[in-house]
C-alpha cells in the first residue's frame, strides 16, 4: 500500500425524511442565502422540492433558484449561476438531485470569488477558495455527493472535462433519502447502478501490491451493488434496495476504497467523448466502454481479472487457464449490464464506428491529452482499438 492522505469532510444525514433538516444544515454550515440548483421537474413531482424550500423558508434561509439542469451539464448554467450568485448576494450553493447538478453547483461555487473564467480550473488553475456546497441527493451513482470532481461540457467545442478536482468543494453535507430514488425510471437506476460499479472497478484494478483491504472494500460493494440494482429494478419502492446502492454510490466514490494505490480512469475519460460526441447518459456510456477496455487490457494482469471473476461474480477458477476465468468474468460483467437494459455497443448509444478516429482526435484537445490510465497506459492507437471493441460489443 502506498502513502496516502484522505479528507472526507461531508456530514452524512441519511434516511427517511432528513431532508427536512435542510434549512438547519444550511444555516449549520454558513449559509445565510441559497442557490437552489437543480434538473427538470422531477424534484417537484416526487415532493424534495416542496420538502427542502419548505425547511429553508422554515430556518428563515433566502434562496433563489437555477433549474433547468441537464444530464452533461453544460458550461452556459454554469456561467449563468455565477451571475445569479453575484447578483442576487448569494453565499451558498444547494444542489437538490444528482450528479449533474451537484457538478454545476461545484463549478458555479468555485466560479463565483474568481475574477477570471470558470473554465480556468478546468485547463490550468488549481481551485483553492469556493463557495460552500450542500447536497439533497435524489438519484444515486455519480457519488458527487462526497467527492472531489465536477465534470462540466464546454458548450464551445463540446468539451467534456473532468479535470476539476479540488477538497475546496467537496459538500459540506449531504442529505440522502432514498425514498426520492424509488420514483426514478428504470433507465436512470440502471445508469446510476453503472456508473458507481465502474468507480469502483476504476480503483480495482490497480498494478499497487499489497493492497488486501480495499481489494476487499471493492469486492464487498461490487456484490452489494450486484445484488441491489435488479432488486430495485424489480420493486422500485424496494426501501431497503434503494438505501444500499445510495450509501454504496457514497463510498464508490469518495475514496475510501482508492486510498494507497494507483488508480486507473481509463474507462472515464474514453466514456467522456461518447457523452461529448452523442450526449448519452455517462452510466451508459460506460456500460458500452468498461467491457471493451477490460478485453483489451487483460493481458496485463491476467489473475487480477480472474480474482474479479471469482470473488465478484462466483466465477471457477480454472487454474490451469485462468485467462479462461478472467473472460467469464468479462462475459458475466456484460451480461449484467444487459440485464439492467443498459447499452453494451457503440450503435445502441447512437454511435458510429465512422466518428471513432474523430473522438480520438478530440480526446488530443484535452489537457493532458495522451496517455491516460493508471493500469494500462493508453495511447491514441490503444484508445481507437478499444473504441472498435465498443462497434462488436
Amino acid at each position: 500500500m502506498n502513502n496516502f492522505t484522505f479528507y472526507s469532510p461531508t456530514f452524512f444525514a441519511f434516511g427517511d425524511g432528513e431532508e427536512q433538516n435542510t434549512g438547519s444544515l444550511v444555516r449549520r454550515f454558513g449559509g445565510t442565502k441559497a442557490l437552489l440548483v437543480y434538473g427538470g421537474g422531477s424534484i417537484k413531482r416526487n415532493g424534495a422540492y416542496d420538502a427542502v424550500t419548505a425547511s429553508l423558508r422554515e430556518a428563515g434561509i433566502p434562496f433563489v433558484e437555477l433549474p433547468g439542469i441537464q444530464v452533461n451539464p453544460r458550461s452556459g448554467k454554469v456561467y449563468e449561476g455565477i451571475e445569479l450568485c453575484r447578483r442576487e448576494g448569494v453565499d451558498f450553493l444547494l444542489a437538490v438531485g444528482g450528479g449533474s447538478a451537484i457538478d454545476t453547483a461545484k463549478a458555479i461555487a468555485v466560479g463565483v470569488p474568481y475574477d477570471g473564467d470558470f473554465w480556468d480550473f478546468f485547463s490550468k488553475k488549481p481551485a483553492e477558495t469556493s463557495l460552500p456546497v450542500g447536497v439533497v441527493l435524489t438519484l444515486s451513482g455519480t457519488g458527487s455527493e462526497a467527492s472531489d470532481s465536477s465534470v462540466i461540457t464546454h458548450e464551445n467545442g463540446s468539451l467534456k472535462w473532468g479535470n476539476l478536482k479540488s477538497d475546496v468543494f467537496r459538500p459540506v453535507f449531504a442529505v440522502m433519502n432514498p425514498r426520492y430514488t424509488c420514483s426514478l425510471p428504470a433507465y436512470q437506476t440502471a445508469s446510476g447502478a453503472t456508473d458507481m460499479l465502474s468507480h469502483i472497478c476504476e480503483r480495482y484494478f490497480s498494478n499497487t501490491p499489497d493492497v488486501v483491504l480495499t481489494d476487499r472494500l471493492c469486492e464487498a460493494l461490487l456484490k452489494t451493488i450486484l445484488e441491489a440494482a435488479p432488486k430495485a429494478l424489480k420493486n422500485p419502492d424496494d426501501y431497503a434496495a434503494r438505501a444500499d446502492l445510495m450509501w454504496a454510490g457514497m463510498l464508490a466514490h469518495n475514496n475510501s476504497c482508492g486510498v494507497g494505490r494507483v488508480q486507473d480512469w481509463a474507462s472515464h475519460q474514453i466514456e467522456h467523448e461518447l457523452s461529448a460526441f452523442y450526449d448519452c447518459a455517462h452510466g451508459a456510456g460506460l456500460a458500452v466502454v468498461m467491457p471493451a477496455w477490460m478485453e483489451y487490457v487483460m493481458d496485463h494482469d491476467v489473475m487480477r481479472f480472474a480474482r474479479f471473476a471469482v470473488n465478484v461474480f462466483g466465477c471457477e477458477m480454472d487454474f490451469a487457464h485462468p485467462e479462461n476465468t478472467a473472460k467469464e468474468g468479462i462475459a458475466r460483467l456484460r451480461s449484467f449490464f444487459r440485464a439492467l437494459g443498459m447499452p453494451t455497443t457503440l450503435a445502441e448509444i447512437g454511435g458510429r464506428e465512422a466518428d471513432i478516429p474523430a473522438m480520438v482526435s478530440h480526446r488530443a484537445e484535452k489537457p493532458g491529452g495522451f496517455p491516460f490510465g493508471g493500469f494500462v497506459k493508453i495511447g491514441p492507437e490503444e484508445m481507437e482499438a478499444i473504441l472498435r471493441l465498443t462497434a462488436r460489443g
